[in-house]
């Protein structure tokens, strides 16, 4: 099972363009990322720059809008991601349990939809899907 742990740094949303990890976290969070690693769990891990150095595209109405950042209405924003092919959900939250985050951080922990998990008829559909991911990667 793929799941991806999704980091949630609070206060990141109003983060100023250029805003960087210091050092010391950095350090921690590569020997977490080694352990994973290790364990032959990694599959991705990325770290985000700030919402305010972004854009959001909504699509409500006639055409999409683009809105630069940072977001005035988001209260949560993401600050990095892991994925990560596990046996269960109980082993990936105990992974992500494991990481030296700090106190205003969480992580998220959610299953990747596997095609697997569609119904025939969205699996067919999807054909195409599978080729286009190997072929990106």
């Amino acid at each position: 099972m793929r799941f991806m742990m999704l980091m949630i740094p609070k206060g990141y949303e109003q983060a100023e363009p250029g805003t960087l990890p210091e050092a010391k976290a950095v350090e921690a969070m590569m020997k977490y990322n080694e352990e994973l690693q290790k364990a032959g769990v990694l599959l991705a891990l990325e770290g985000l720059h700030p919402p305010s150095m972004g854009a959001r595209v909504s699509f409500a109405g006639d055409k999409p809008r683009v809105t630069d950042g940072p977001f005035a209405e988001a209260a949560e924003v993401l600050g990095g991601f892991w994925m990560i092919q596990v046996k269960s959900k109980e082993e990936a939250i105990q992974w992500a349990s494991r990481c030296p985050a700090s106190p205003n951080e969480t992580i998220e922990v959610r299953q990747i939809l596997e095609m697997t998990d569609f119904p025939t008829e969205v699996q067919k559909a999807n054909e195409g899907f599978t080729e286009m991911q190997t072929r990106n990667a």
